[in-house]
């Protein structure tokens, strides 16, 4: 929870047909979709470096990692910087290019609802909880989880982890 009075900000956001949603406090900041420079042999889901502030951050095409197919960009296209502390000297930050950008929401505890159980040893590494939004759902991911997720895409793609650390 993010707020003091059990409540949880996050910023929502669209892939597709689905909605999710992050923790306001893991997003440094959204972006307009720019260009990238495109990374020799990199992943098809590495889109390449952006110069953010001066930092060099890795833009994640976030739908191929949720097993999604690869779209051209829009005009509603966006980038959620996102910064999670791994544990190690700096905090890693990356790029996460998603389809369109709707709101900050405030959730209050009711609204968290635990996935459910599927009866098979099914488990999402991305989306935590679902959370109800005008009789639909919105998966609320958390970030090591998706970062997880993307290690396990890059070890089996043998490929490098993009990385880029904040000084």
């Amino acid at each position: 929870m993010s707020g003091g009075d059990g409540t949880l900000q996050t910023i929502v956001f669209g892939i597709g047909d689905e909605l999710f949603a992050l923790p306001i406090g893991v997003v440094r900041e959204i972006l307009d979709h720019g260009p990238a420079f495109r990374v020799p042999n990199a992943p098809d889901w590495l889109i390449g470096l952006c110069d953010v502030r001066g930092l060099s951050v890795p833009m994640v095409d976030f739908r191929i990692c949720l097993g999604l197919p690869s779209v051209a960009v829009t005009p509603a296209t966006r980038v959620l910087v996102v910064e999670s502390d791994t544990g190690g000297e700096r905090p890693l930050v990356i790029g996460l290019v998603v389809d369109r950008v709707l709101d900050v929401s405030t959730w209050s505890r009711e609204a968290i609802e635990p996935l459910p159980d599927t009866g098979t040893a099914w488990h999402s590494r991305h989306v935590v909880s679902v959370l109800r939004r005008d009789g639909g759902f919105v998966g609320l991911l958390e970030l090591d989880g998706v970062l997880a997720g993307m290690a396990q895409i890059l070890a089996q793609s043998g490929a490098a982890p993009p990385v880029a650390a904040v000084s």
